[in-house]
């Protein structure tokens, strides 16, 4: 099952990717579900595992999936008949769902600062900070006097430190060896 994943994740990945900068993730999710339904159906499943060359099996999906096929979801389905990946395409869409999901959901953002931020460096740190993590977050501002200037931005396991005192411990740290 891993296994199917680790296949699968590329083309989720670059499919969800794309799907973003073209502002149509509804679209591409409406796809995947019905191609998903149409590689799981009994004859399809024996077409899969015939001899029939990978141009002819796409033209198969895309002649099923056509409704919602545009240009892009097209070449999308031949890619993945000639690397014979369409029997993929359940674990291609649970993993465009995930990322969907991911996108959605908020991150909480916490930032550690020695003075009060204005509106306009939080906005810009907000700004930052959902474009790397390309989903939306949520601020939450502290005050810590100890950091000197500048700013910490921890969410999860990611640090970002461009505080003073952050420069001066790896600066001391480069000293000592």
């Amino acid at each position: 099952m891993a296994d199917l994943v680790t296949i699968a994740r590329p083309y989720a990945k670059a499919a969800f990717d794309f799907a973003i900068e073209r502002n149509c993730i509804e679209k591409w999710q409406n796809m995947l579900v019905l191609a998903s339904h149409v590689s799981q159906a009994e004859q399809i499943k024996s077409v899969l595992t015939s001899d029939m060359k990978p141009d002819s099996i796409a033209n198969v999906f895309i002649n099923i999936c056509k409704d919602e096929l545009d240009e892009y979801r097209t070449n999308f389905i031949r890619l993945m008949a000639e690397n014979k990946r369409l029997a993929l395409l359940p674990e291609v869409l649970n993993l465009f769902i995930k990322y969907t999901l991911e996108r959605e959901s908020v991150a909480d953002v916490d930032v550690i600062s020695a003075t009060p931020l204005t509106e306009v460096q939080l906005n810009k740190i907000k700004v930052a900070i959902e474009q790397r993590l390309s989903r939306k977050v949520k601020l939450e501002c502290h005050i810590n006097e100890s950091i000197i200037s500048g700013f910490i931005i921890r969410t999860g396991d990611m640090v970002i430190d461009s505080s003073i005192r952050g420069r001066l411990n790896r600066l001391s740290d480069a000293l000592q060896s």
